[in-house]
């Protein structure tokens, strides 16, 4: 068994435990912070995927997880049951990311530029929702809110019963749970021929396209499944908050999410998961004392990253400190073998 087939394996044994475990050794109100963990730990994986393993810089992450939290909040008040809620709330940002992706893609838009395009998406779905405040910007039942937000938002209800909404422990399982199926989920796209494929068109896209493969097309597709993973994951934040607002589509939810990716490791599906639990611990614990600025210490952690560990944790701890114990636990293991020898 290879070491990324067993890190895999363990990567899910580990989150199946956590999800068992966290509601019946942790006190209520770290069952909800660890649950809006989880949400932006799935929206790193969407990050993860499109830039580590697609090869496309999304520099505007955060506009498909506001598209997927804006969604649901509407969908939730108007359908008045969270089961189709996050169907839509998942489909809006696909459809999204189906049509600027191929306007990008197909359009031949340069890396550098196709960053600069997301980013500015995202720029402009915060100005125009920000600026939805008033009656008259209302769509159904659900009014925007415009800066103020949408409050008191329905939160996931079990499918065909609207009336029995989820505890704080049965939403902590549902999300772990979303969190563990697109680990497993992405992890097999990445295993499959498409994943393959993808892989080597960020590799050397012109070599792949003189194979004969469309990169255009699977840099489409990459890029669509990544804005399901973040619609989800907006979907997961609005529940857990029962309240959305513009601040969801800023830029800091985007380099949060690069940040999550640079530290745990680009390149990687556990690695992202794990920066976005380790700094938003982090974060937090800053943001209980009043000398250091939380964004003063995200800063200087993605400076010495970059400087010193700029593969991440994940792939040093994969490539540097792995070999080494398996090279020392498998001499001992000799010397013991020959010794009874």
């Amino acid at each position: 068994m290879t070491s990324k087939r067993t890190g895999f394996y363990a990567a899910v044994v580990a989150g199946i435990v956590a999800l068992v475990a966290v509601p019946q050794t942790m006190d209520m109100f770290t069952v909800m912070q660890l649950t809006g963990f989880v949400a932006m730990a799935v929206f790193a994986l969407s990050q993860g995927f499109v830039w580590g393993f697609a090869g496309i810089m999304s520099f505007g992450q955060a506009a498909f997880l506001g598209l997927g939290a804006y969604s649901y909040a509407v969908a939730a008040i108007n359908f008045g049951d969270s089961t189709p809620a996050m169907a839509v709330g998942i489909l809006v940002p696909v459809i999204f990311a189906g049509l600027l992706g191929y306007f990008m893609f197909y359009g031949r838009i340069s890396d550098a530029y196709v960053g600069v395009i997301t980013m500015t998406t995202s720029i402009i779905l915060f100005n125009l929702i920000n600026s939805t405040s008033g009656d008259a910007y209302r769509v159904g039942e659900a009014a925007l809110g415009g800066f103020n937000g949408i409050p008191s938002v329905p939160t996931l209800n079990i499918p065909g019963d609207p009336e029995a909404v989820l505890d704080p422990n049965q939403l902590w399982y549902v999300t772990m749970g979303c969190l563990i199926l697109c680990y497993i989920a992405l992890h097999a796209v990445l295993r499959s021929r498409f994943g393959a494929v993808t892989v080597a068109i960020r590799e050397n896209e012109t070599r792949v396209t003189l194979l004969g493969y469309d990169a255009r097309f699977y840099k489409l597709v990459a890029f669509m499944i990544s804005a399901a993973v973040a619609g989800l994951a907006g979907c997961l934040y609005t529940n857990w908050g029962a309240y959305i607002s513009p601040t969801i589509f800023a830029l800091a939810i985007s380099a949060q999410a690069i940040i999550f990716v640079l530290v745990g490791g680009l390149g990687t599906l556990i690695g992202p998961i794990l920066g976005a639990f380790v700094l938003q611990w982090l974060m937090s614990s800053v943001g209980q004392q009043s000398v250091l600025d939380a964004n003063l210490v995200m800063g200087a952690v993605l400076i010495v990253f970059v400087l010193l560990v700029p593969k991440g944790v994940v792939p040093l701890i994969r490539d540097t400190l792995w070999p080494m114990l398996q090279h020392r636990f498998g001499a001992r293991s000799s010397l013991e073998k020959e010794a009874h020898e």
